[in-house]
C-alpha cells in the first residue's frame, strides 16, 4: 500500500508477500494422533503473535495513557514538554527494527499527559467537552471494528492512495495554519478552521469530519496490518507493534474530534 502506519510500514514482516517458513511434510498418522492429544497451544506456547494477545498488549498500553492523562490533567503545563519527549519515543517507535514493550510503554505513558494535559486546557475552557469527545472516540471506533470484522470494510490500494493524498494536503494545511497562528497573522485560536467559513459553517468542522473518515480508514489499516502479521506467525513481540499503531491512531482521532467539537461550541 502507499501510506500505512509507520508503526508498522516500516517493517516487512506485515507484509502480504512476507516470507513464511516452507511447509513440512505430510506428518505420519501416529503423528497426528498425538497433535490430537495435545493441549491446544496459544502465544504463550508458541510465542507467535496472536490477535488476543495484541489485544491484551493493546490495553496495557491504553490503562497506561490513561494514568498519564490523569497526571496531564492534574499539571497542564506539562503539555508541552510531554509533546516534544512524545513525538521522540514515537520516532523511536517507528524506526527500531524489532518492537520493545519498555519504549510502547513509555511512549503510552507521556503521550497520557500530553493528552491529559491538553484535555484539560479545553475541559476549563468548554467544560464537558472532553466527555463529548471521549464518547464521540468510542463510537467510531467501535463502528470501524464492527464494519471490519464483519468483512464490510477493508484497506485496499485505492482507498490507500486516496487517504495518502487527503494526509498530505492535511499536513500542508495544518503547517501552514500553524505559523498563521503563531505569527499573529490569523488571531483566531483555532487560525482558518476558526475564521474561515463555508456556507456559514466553519472550515474547521468541515475539515474535522473529513479528518474523522480518514482516521478511521487509518484504524481499518492498523487492523488489519494485525491480521496480516498473524497470518505471518510474527514473533509475539510484534503485538506490540499492533498496540503502538492503533494507540497511535486512536490518539489522533480523539484530538481532531477534541478540536472539532471546540470550534463548534466557539
Amino acid at each position: 500500500m502507499a501510506l500505512d502506519n509507520p508503526a508498522f510500514s516500516r517493517n516487512p514482516a506485515f507484509a502480504s508477500n512476507a516470507k513464511t517458513t516452507t511447509p513440512p511434510a505430510a506428518p505420519s498418522a501416529e503423528t497426528l494422533q498425538q497433535l490430537y492429544e495435545a493441549p491446544s497451544a496459544g502465544s504463550h506456547d508458541t510465542g507467535r503473535m496472536t490477535v488476543e494477545d495484541t489485544i491484551v498488549k493493546t490495553a496495557i498500553s491504553f490503562v497506561l495513557l490513561v494514568a498519564g492523562g490523569a497526571v496531564g490533567w492534574a499539571f497542564p503545563v506539562l503539555w508541552v514538554p510531554a509533546m516534544i519527549v512524545g513525538l521522540a519515543l514515537a520516532l523511536v517507535n517507528i524506526f527500531k527494527k524489532k518492537p520493545s514493550a519498555p519504549w510502547v510503554l513509555s511512549y503510552a505513558v507521556v503521550e497520557g499527559v500530553f493528552v491529559g494535559a491538553v484535555s484539560g486546557v479545553f475541559e476549563q475552557q468548554w467544560p464537558g467537552i472532553v466527555v463529548q469527545a471521549v464518547l464521540a472516540t468510542v463510537a467510531v471506533i467501535a463502528v470501524t471494528l464492527a464494519l471490519f470484522a464483519s468483512g464490510k470494510i477493508r484497506a485496499s490500494a485505492r482507498a490507500t492512495k486516496v487517504f495518502l493524498i487527503a494526509m498530505v494536503g492535511y499536513l500542508l494545511f495544518s503547517v501552514i495554519n500553524l505559523v498563521l497562528v503563531w505569527t499573529g497573522a490569523n488571531t483566531n485560536p483555532f487560525g482558518l478552521s476558526g475564521s474561515v467559513t463555508i456556507f456559514g459553517i466553519p472550515l474547521g468542522l468541515v475539515l474535522g469530519v473529513l479528518v474523522v473518515i480518514m482516521a478511521a480508514y487509518s484504524l481499518v489499516i492498523d487492523f488489519d496490518y494485525i491480521k496480516r502479521g498473524t497470518a505471518n506467525r510474527l514473533p509475539r513481540e510484534y503485538g506490540w507493534s499492533g498496540a503502538f499503531g492503533i494507540m497511535v491512531t486512536v490518539v489522533w482521532l480523539y484530538l481532531e474530534i477534541l478540536r472539532m467539537f471546540a470550534i463548534a461550541r466557539n
